[in-house]
Order: structure tokens, then sequence, then C-alpha cells
């Protein structure tokens, strides 16, 4: 009897257990799982309020979260902001190189508003230099010079003509009517080179010989130790004798001694 005691006991006891099961199985709502102390730990058999209040911790990072995003965001701003406005040093430019100016190779002409220096020798009251205004011509250098003397050779030059700075104005003698020409007026350019000759003159290329009986006045001018006067005198000796019958007969010109002849021996011809 005493061995029966214990089982029947314990029978008691599990049938007790299976009356408390069923009881609670009866009390939970279809298609819920029984909440047991081991779904509670596990993410499956998370209810949907705990799962709404997990997700709620999970995405909510909470003040100190906030304030570091925040300085984060400071620091990537100022980090933009220096990189796009530092100064990487001063601006290289171009050094501005000083203007070319054109050299001319022709004769210096005095500009439209400026002065021009003339010589005028000669028959004339005043001879020398003279400083005449812009567009100066002929007449007005010999008014300057004091005006031509009786007996200067005025036809030979162009009063109208205006003059250029450094020329040189030669006032020659007239001749009188009917009588060889004498020596007359001439024009000389700064840099003393004949101009080119006109029509129907016969000109000199450089290296070539000066013919004598054919040159002009400013050709002959253009040879060494040869200035205007004794141009003037070479071309006065030729009209009164004809022709230059030999180059010895330049020592027959007033103004050329042994000495020039020598120098222009072998520059000229006839």
């Amino acid at each position: 009897m005493r061995t029966e005691r214990p089982i029947l006991e314990a029978e008691r006891r599990l049938s007790g257990a299976r009356v408390l099961d069923e009881e609670a199985s009866e009390g939970t709502p279809d298609g819920e799982e029984s909440d047991t102390s081991l779904s509670r730990w596990l993410p499956e058999a998370t209810s949907g309020k705990a799962a709404g209040w997990l997700a709620t911790v999970r995405a909510d990072p909470g003040r100190a979260g906030v304030v570091g995003l925040g300085i984060v965001g400071a620091v990537a701003v100022l980090v933009a902001v220096f990189t796009l406005t530092r100064d990487d040093g001063p601006a290289i430019t171009s050094a501005k190189l000083p203007p070319v100016q054109m050299v001319s190779s022709t004769a210096p002409v005095a500009p439209a508003n400026g002065e021009v220096t003339v010589s005028v020798v000669g028959l004339v009251h005043q001879p020398g230099l003279v400083t005449l205004g812009a567009g100066a011509r002929i007449a007005d250098a010999l008014s300057a010079a004091g005006g031509p003397l009786d007996g200067a050779d005025l036809v030979g030059l162009n009063m109208a003509r205006r003059v250029g700075d450094g020329e040189q104005i030669v006032v020659g003698l007239s001749s009188p009517l009917g009588a060889p020409p004498a020596m007359g007026s001439s024009i000389t350019s700064p840099t003393g080179a004949a101009p080119s000759p006109q029509a129907g003159e016969k000109g000199s290329a450089p290296g070539e010989l000066v013919d004598l009986n054919t040159a002009t006045v400013e050709q002959l001018d253009a040879l060494p130790g040869v200035g205007p006067v004794t141009a003037a005198a070479i071309v006065a000796w030729r009209d009164a004798n004809g022709s230059f019958a030999g180059v010895d007969q330049l020592g027959e010109v007033e103004g050329i001694g042994p000495a020039r002849l020598e120098k222009l021996r072998g520059l000229v011809r006839v």
C-alpha cells in the first residue's frame, strides 16, 4: 500500500499539469503562439508592439548622436569652404615688353607741326641757317636770309616748293641775256644724295662713273669733295665751252685744284 501511494501522487500531479496546459492553450488567440520565456528572446517571436519599439530605438540616435552628427557636418562644410577659397599663390602675369618702334632708313623729315632748319647760301644778304615754321617754302627761306642780292638766279628755284629739314638752298648767279649760263641756283637734300633723275635725264647707278658732259648739278654734288657751288661751276664751264674733252679739263673749273682733281679722276668720265 505504501508503494502505491507515491505512484498515485505522481499521477495526480501529472494530470493536473496537463489540465493547466490545455487551459493555457484554450486562452491563446488563434494564429498566435504562446508567450514562453524562450520565445521572448527570439527575434522571430517578437510581438508587433515590441518590434515597433525596437525599430524606434534603433533609428533614434539620441541627443548625443544628433550633436555628433552636427559637429561632423560643420567640419565637412568648413573643409569644403577652405578648399575652395584658399589662395594658391599670386597669379603670374606676363611681363609687358616695351613697344617696338619702327626705324625708317630714309632721311628724317620734320613733323607736320614742328619747325625746320635749312641752310641758305650764295647770293643772299644774310647767308646761314634759318629756322622756319611747318609748311615753309623756298620764298620764306630766302626772306629769312635777308632776301636775294641783285643778279641772283631766281629762275632755277621753285619759290612755291616746300622746304625740308636739313636742306641747303644755293642761290647762284643769273646769266645776262644772251650770255652763256653761269652758276645757277640749286637745292641739296639732307643726305647729299642726288635725287632720282627726271624724265629725259640720265642717272648714274652706284659704282658707275659720272659723265661730265651729261651729269646734272645734283649728280655732281653727290661726288665726294664737290659741293653745290662747285657742281654749279662745272655745269657752267660745260655750258660755256660746249663740253669736256677730257677729265683733266676739270682743273680749269673755278674751285677745283690739283688735289681735288686727283680725287675725282677715278669717279668721272667724258
